[in-house]
């Protein structure tokens, strides 16, 4: 059973207005992503994912990520659209977030924009940023989307919601 959309109201997004298959959308916001006090990643080319019940998922260029405090690890995951993703962990000093990034180092063909990209769990950083808002990471540990004040629900990832 799908739950009541939130009405948008002016300059919002619906995450129900989003579609499936997700859709690419380059964006220029400004992006940051914040770890034990270090810039992790700062970009105004961005790729967002919009895919319908998730807010959407930042992808930052490589060129605009701090590499030398990511490490790939053993984790992988399967999308039906995007393919295998990889991921990595953060480490800043002593302090390590394990698979806080992730990547699709040969997306499907619809995805190829994100090839050389990475996406931050919210949840698993100290801080993401879009355009100077902090934002609420998406609920539950699977998904990492990004939630800010011009994006609506109810958002898929917690208890109750795998069924949507």
């Amino acid at each position: 059973m799908e739950p009541e959309r939130i009405k948008p109201e002016p300059g919002q997004e619906s995450v129900w207005d989003y579609p499936r298959p997700p859709r690419v959308d380059p964006s220029t916001q400004h992006v940051e992503v914040y770890f034990a006090g270090e810039l992790i990643a700062d970009t105004r080319k961005a790729i967002r994912i919009l895919e319908t019940s998730h807010p959407p998922v930042y992808y930052i260029p490589r060129t605009d990520v701090c590499d030398e405090f990511l490490s790939e690890n053993s984790r992988t995951t399967y999308c039906e659209y995007k393919g295998s993703a990889r991921y990595l962990s953060i480490k800043v000093g002593d302090q390590i977030a394990e698979d806080a990034a992730w990547q699709y180092p040969e997306p499907s063909k619809a995805y190829a924009s994100i090839a050389g990209h990475i996406a931050f769990h919210p949840a698993k950083v100290s801080a993401c940023l879009v355009d100077g808002e902090v934002v609420q990471p998406q609920p539950g540990e699977f998904y990492g989307g990004w939630i800010t004040s011009d994006i609506v629900g109810p958002f898929k990832g917690g208890p109750g919601t795998w069924g949507w």
